[in-house]
């Protein structure tokens, strides 16, 4: 992951020095060659796919793409506000290092679940919800287009509003391959960790706005910054009216940055007006910037 661009570009070959670094261990080789186990704890997973995006962005400044408008999704947040000039990488990636560990870390191993649900019926969400927790905890995680939402909360929870979901109508309810409950209240222990290492941290104003998770609205200030990075650890990340609200304010083209591809989806099924182009591979940069 990651070692196409470092290869191609000394931009982003020094985005992912600048991480080993930080990080103190060589995070570049855990991102190109594995071990995949390793790279899928958490603590490991968050920094990772930061460094990529952050290094992805490099060149995109270097070939003269800025954006008018930064968002991310949960992590993303991250990266988007280094993109915005707010945060810099390698307070960044420490952060997101740390922030990994205190959500593996709230919730024991098989306590927690997530599950993505499908095509459900309109107006259903709120009462499969409510009448799968209870007493325990289910809430959405991720709002992420009309036709996905993904939940989160006691893995017993999850699996109830699954099946109350799938006879309301929901096309689908899969069980996601995760390691913890995220954005729902069971990382509210989290949240409260991350605290001080966000309030130790500079926040700069931004550069251009960022579209935030936790309230989908447009922020400017560092101090607006801290507050969203904090909120949206418990909260869902409002992925709908975040599109939504670039859509109303102008924005005709949005360029995922980093690894993968599924917000160029996930955004084609919520404003088709988008143009939606990505960039994570050195071939990718052609069709940018014609």
């Amino acid at each position: 992951m990651g070692k196409a661009l470092a290869d191609t570009y000394a931009a982003a070959r020094r985005v992912f020095e600048e991480a080993d670094d930080a990080l103190g261990f060589a995070l570049s080789r855990l991102c190109f060659e594995g071990p995949e186990e390793q790279l899928k704890l958490t603590e490991n997973t968050q920094p990772a796919l930061l460094t990529v995006s952050t290094a992805a962005h490099a060149v995109l400044r270097e070939n003269g793409l800025a954006p008018d408008f930064v968002a991310g999704h949960s992590l993303g947040e991250y990266s988007a506000l280094v993109a915005a000039g707010s945060l810099r990488f390698a307070d960044a990636v420490r952060l997101v290092r740390n922030r990994g560990r205190y959500m593996q870390e709230a919730v024991p191993a098989g306590v927690g679940a997530m599950a993505a649900i499908l095509k459900l019926p309109a107006g259903k969400l709120d009462s499969i919800l409510a009448e799968a927790a209870q007493g325990e905890i289910v809430s959405a995680a991720n709002l992420n287009s009309p036709e996905q939402v993904v939940i989160a909360g006691h893995a017993a929870a999850v699996g109830r509003a699954m099946e109350l979901a799938k006879a309301a109508g929901a096309r689908r309810a899969v069980l996601l391959p995760v390691s913890a409950p995220f954005h729902c209240a069971l990382m509210k222990p989290a949240q409260e960790r991350l605290r001080a290492d966000l309030n130790s941290t500079e926040f700069r104003d931004l550069e251009c706005p960022l579209v935030n998770n936790w309230q989908a609205a447009a922020i400017h200030t560092g101090a607006e910054a801290r507050i969203g990075l904090f909120e949206q650890v418990p909260n869902p990340v409002r992925w709908v009216e975040t599109v939504e609200y670039l859509a109303a304010h102008g924005v005709m083209r949005c360029i995922e940055v980093g690894a993968g591809g599924v917000l160029t989806g996930l955004i084609r099924g919520i404003a088709p007006t988008l143009t939606g182009l990505k960039f994570g591979e050195p071939g990718n940069l052609g069709e940018l910037l014609s």
